[in-house]
């Protein structure tokens, strides 16, 4: 018997360890893959992928179009399949918008200046052309925008908002870990997809098939939607979700997998912002009170990777993938005595050899 069958149950809903049988079959079980840290996003869907999966096998998927990843909630960067990505933003899209207002009026980034940076990307990207960060800078400035203050960003992610552009192929980098993204026109890059019958409700099913159990609060917060969307949800999935004691709902059928529960003990090495932490209201669940401000969200909104065993946080790690940096061995921070260092050890070193194979 797991110590707590709640946590359990995530667990297994998570994927951990290693339960589905390439990356992109991983993020299709997650929904949407926190991803602001690439290279964090990527070790999620490595650590819940079968066998012995490298950062290049994740690259991979993307070079081939399996995964994509653009601002799909709460302002925030994720990893999608590439067939969610379109009926994602048509849920999420105009909070997003809403949302993003205010920073754009401080800015000075009107409806003219998105425009403008629409019309240049398009035609730059026609023909299945591809742009860097710094080129898409470079062409908004060329076409009379303004870049500076974080201005390009903000511009960039407006396109992808609006399904103009998405982040695909990994910008090759000598002699140190991936961190970079082509931009590519989605209706060039993404796939001919038919939607799903009611995209909201959807969203809510898929959500909990990879997260639940789980509460409507909780999948409000993490969609970056309001509660009374969160409740439309509920009503439009029906069958499709069962609700549980506490006011707890889960996906009535979860998509099979060879997953299972680690065994009592075994640490798993999560990346920052990792969907199992992160993606819900209440993380004392899974992580003790008074440890919730040393691993995040801080006040700048960063969330460090996170030592889980038995489905709690009992500390934390480091790494850096700078160059000349990115061979050390990962650095474990343990908050206390007591955890295995060899079962911490190992779930490092699984993380190590994805980065460096």
């Amino acid at each position: 018997m797991h110590p707590h069958p709640l946590r359990a149950a995530r667990l297994a809903a998570h994927a951990l360890p290693a339960a589905q049988p390439d990356p992109a079959a991983a993020a299709r079980r997650l929904a949407a893959t926190q991803a602001q840290e690439f290279w964090a996003g990527r070790w999620a869907l490595g650590i819940r992928t079968a066998g012995s999966p490298t950062l290049a096998d994740v690259d991979d998927a993307f070079a081939r179009g399996a995964l994509v990843r653009s601002w799909t909630q709460r302002g925030t960067l994720h990893i999608v399949a590439a067939e969610d990505l379109a009926w994602i933003l048509s849920v999420t899209r105009e909070r997003q918008q809403r949302q993003s207002a205010a920073m754009h009026r401080r800015l000075g980034i009107d409806a003219d200046a998105i425009d403008r940076a629409e019309r240049a990307a398009r035609a730059a990207l026609a023909g299945g052309n591809r742009l860097t960060r710094a080129e898409f800078a470079d062409l908004v400035s060329a076409s009379g925008g303004d870049v500076s203050a974080s201005r390009g960003n903000h511009l960039l992610s407006a396109l992808a908002v609006r399904g103009v552009v998405v982040l695909g192929p990994v910008v090759p980098r000598a002699g140190a870990p991936t961190r970079e993204q082509y931009l590519v026109a989605a209706e060039d890059w993404l796939p001919d997809a038919a939607p799903p019958a009611d995209p909201l409700a959807e969203l809510l099913v898929r959500y909990l098939a990879g997260h639940g159990p789980a509460g409507l609060a909780d999948f409000g917060w993490w969609a970056g939607l309001p509660i009374g969307l969160a409740r439309a949800a509920r009503e439009g999935a029906g069958e499709r979700v069962v609700e549980l004691d506490d006011e707890l709902l889960d996906a009535t059928h979860r998509p099979p997998s060879p997953s299972s529960v680690p065994p009592p003990g075994a640490a798993l090495a999560l990346p920052p912002f990792d969907e199992y932490y992160l993606s819900y209201t209440d993380r004392s669940l899974v992580c003790p009170p008074g440890h919730l401000a040393a691993v995040g969200p801080t006040l700048n909104g960063l969330v460090r990777p996170v030592l889980v065993v038995d489905g709690e946080v009992v500390g934390t790690w480091r790494h850096s993938t700078a160059v000349g940096r990115h061979h050390l061995d990962p650095v474990p921070e343990p908050f206390a005595d007591g955890v295995d260092a060899a079962s911490v050890d190992d779930a490092l070193a699984r993380f190590a050899r994805f980065l460096r194979a």
